[in-house]
């Protein structure tokens, strides 16, 4: 949940200026869709099939079970429309792609985009060759030199088959684990302190295993991403400028919600401004991190610090230890990054994300801006809300308060949620909808 936090940040930074009559990216495209899981289906069986060639025993029964598993969940998605097809976005996309592959023979020929409705800066490579791109990052980075530098550190990945890797590595051992633990068990009936030790110590030593494996693969992703990079027509320098993008994303805090942002949006003519609303629950005698504080948190890290990953890459390539300054982007990335911002509300909504589209939904509005459009969706946001409080599920659409990893300009939003009264919600949201309808009809 902290990277979803985060990730309203890069929304409020990204550049201003499209119509209030916006209308969201239109999803309706099932012949798109089918043409693709087709492929795709076919694809993961032929990635099974090989594996069958290969593997045997367990390990052939745990890999096959989680590239099933993988297919059947990505399948979902896609039907769910969790990704766009056909958009300038992939236009983009795949015009970077075409300038990457020059000079680098080894990048993948036929590779798919996919543009996630996700607000998150990611980007991924599955095992056939289909590469997905998170909206995101078109409203965090600076151009298409930065995109094109995630792709490569994903091209990185892909190339070193760093996923697959994994996998059979997390299979190896899991099957050590158990056979310790299942000898720790039998050495007594009754389980001692001393044997209790020794299985949480079989799990720390697994976890900080998996995490400096996880580490190596991101420099190596790192380095190998840069040969790419260099290889191609962009200036090299971006490629630091990208990940130093993404340690902004790592580090920086949403800025704070105003007392009087909410007054002014929620002191309403049918119901007043209750100060009740913004009672902060004390959760300072709390421990949330009793178990956490046992581990090593850096070895716990699945990225390193990008710091860290900096200074090694401008120790490899020392043509990388001077700065350049981001180039200017393109008309068509200015364009998608306003589209960028302005899906994400529809983002939020799409994925369920209900309380976060209120927090983001008001961000907007403190800001003074598209105040017709954003309305409308702290309304749409507010009657779900207002549904889930209803049918006693609240929980699956609003986070609980985690004092460790949340801001305090968040948290004190979650117990401004949590204070409201059904009627009370249903009154908020009624009011945004009716609005709504009278924008409409104006």
């Amino acid at each position: 949940m902290t990277r979803k936090l985060i990730a309203l940040w890069c929304l409020f930074l990204s550049v201003m200026g499209i119509a209030q009559l916006y209308k969201p990216i239109d999803t309706a495209d099932y012949t798109q869709r089918k043409a693709f899981l087709i492929k795709f289906t076919g694809n993961n069986e032929a990635t099974i099939k090989k594996i069958k060639s290969q593997y045997s025993g367990k390990t052939l029964s745990e890999l096959s079970k989680i590239y099933k598993d993988f297919g059947t969940d990505f399948e979902k998605q896609v039907k769910n429309k969790d990704f766009i097809f056909k958009s300038d976005f992939e236009t983009s996309i795949q015009s970077l792609i075409q300038r990457l592959k020059k000079n680098n023979p080894q990048v993948p020929q036929d590779l798919k985009i996919l543009i996630a409705k996700d607000n998150t800066p990611n980007a991924y490579c599955l095992a056939d060759g289909t590469f997905v791109i998170n909206m995101g990052l078109y409203g965090w980075l600076n151009n298409e030199e930065e995109i094109a530098a995630v792709i490569s550190h994903e091209l990185g990945h892909k190339i070193e088959d760093h996923s697959f890797k994994t996998f059979l590595k997390i299979i190896e051992q899991d099957n050590l684990d158990k056979i310790t633990v299942q000898n720790i068990k039998s050495t007594t009936e009754k389980r001692s302190q001393s044997q209790n030790q020794k299985a949480f110590d079989i799990f720390k030593n697994t976890i900080y295993k998996k995490g400096v494996e996880r580490r190596q693969n991101e420099m190596q992703a790192d380095s190998l991403g840069y040969v790419i990079f260099r290889n191609s027509d962009f200036k090299k320098g971006e490629y630091v400028n990208a990940l130093q993008k993404l340690e902004d994303f790592d580090t920086i805090s949403p800025r704070a919600l105003k007392i009087e942002t909410y007054k002014k949006l929620f002191d309403l003519p049918k119901q007043a401004f209750n100060d009740k609303w913004m009672k902060k629950e004390d959760f300072s005698l709390y421990n949330y991190n009793f178990y956490k504080e046992k581990l090593n948190k850096d070895s716990l890290s699945s990225h390193p610090e990008m710091s860290r990953r900096i200074d090694q890459l401008k120790k490899t390539f020392t043509e990388l230890k001077t700065s350049v300054t981001p180039e200017k982007p393109s008309d068509l990335f200015v364009t998608l990054k306003k589209v960028a911002r302005m899906e994400a509300l529809p983002n939020y909504f799409h994925s369920e994300d209900y309380g976060l589209g209120i927090y983001a939904a008001m961000q907007f509005l403190q800001d003074e801006e598209e105040e017709k459009y954003y309305k409308s969706w702290l309304g749409k946001c507010f009657s779900k809300i207002y549904e889930a409080r209803k049918n006693y599920n609240l929980n699956r659409y609003l986070d609980r308060i985690e004092p460790k990893n949340q801001s305090e300009s968040y948290q004190q939003f979650l117990n401004f949620m949590w204070n409201l009264s059904l009627d009370e919600i249903k009154n908020i949201a009624d009011f945004y909808k009716t609005n709504e309808t009278i924008a409409k009809a104006n």
